[in-house]
């Protein structure tokens, strides 16, 4: 695998996420934005990129990957997400840590080294915040079907799965409140649109602002099975139809 430039691996992982977000053409100002630079400076790499076939892009028209940028790009979050699994797992960093220094080493780390990380790991399908790590081959495994927090009525019951675009901070937040990867929730009460909902984790009830609430990705408990008809059941089945 070709190995590029930090700014350029820089690039393409902003341009892969932003795309999974927008589902299609990503627009200069959202990269500027996310990697807090000029538009200009990214028209400019824009124009760099596509010299190398890692994108293809119009002015004004947005950006996409080409198949070989996408390659590059899940490489590099391969790499991201094995190095924090590692730093959580094996030197004991907490989640709201490792995100800095895993920026760091994804552009230093060979892929030997990430091949034995993962070995050392047992393959772990996800990363410290729940979010997928593709295998050596850039697959990923079959998602399980969530949606976020604020998507349940009151009464819904979930189980945290995954964390989405929180930094330190908020993760330290949502560590004090009890909330963490696998914490079952309960939407106790949505409040008017702005304000914040209340749920309950554990024994006590939490308060989450509807933004941080979004960024909490749930499984729903799989619906129980109804129970097999017995005798009773069936002979009440059986004079409805012949009523």
């Amino acid at each position: 695998m070709t190995r590029f430039r930090q700014a350029i691996e820089d690039y393409l992982k902003t341009i892969y996420h932003l795309t999974r977000e927008e589902r299609g053409a990503v627009a200069t100002k959202a990269v500027a934005d996310s990697l807090a630079i000029s538009s200009a400076s990214v028209t400019s790499m824009f124009r760099r990129l596509k010299k190398m076939a890692l994108v293809t892009w119009r002015p004004y028209a947005g950006v996409e990957l080409t198949d070989r940028g996408r390659e590059a790009a899940v490489t590099v979050v391969r790499r991201h997400r094995i190095i924090e699994s590692f730093l959580t797992e094996v030197l004991g960093y907490s989640w709201d840590e490792v995100d800095q220094d895993a920026e760091i080493l994804e552009h230093a780390a060979s892929d030997r080294l990430i091949d034995r990380m993962e070995r050392v790991l047992g393959f772990p399908k996800t990363d410290p915040h729940g979010s997928p790590i593709p295998d050596k081959h850039g697959a990923f495994a079959r998602p399980p079907e969530v949606c976020p927090l604020t998507a349940l009525a009151p009464g819904g019951v979930a189980r945290v799965v995954r964390i989405e675009k929180c930094d330190g901070q908020q993760l330290r937040h949502l560590t004090a409140l009890g909330v963490e990867l696998g914490s079952r929730v309960e939407v106790v009460a949505v409040a008017p649109p702005g304000e914040p909902i209340t749920v309950r984790v554990g024994k006590r009830k939490r308060a989450l602002s509807p933004a941080l609430a979004g960024r909490i990705q749930v499984a729903r408990p799989p619906a129980k099975p109804s129970p097999p008809a017995g005798p009773e059941r069936r002979d009440s089945q059986r004079k409805q139809v012949r009523g």
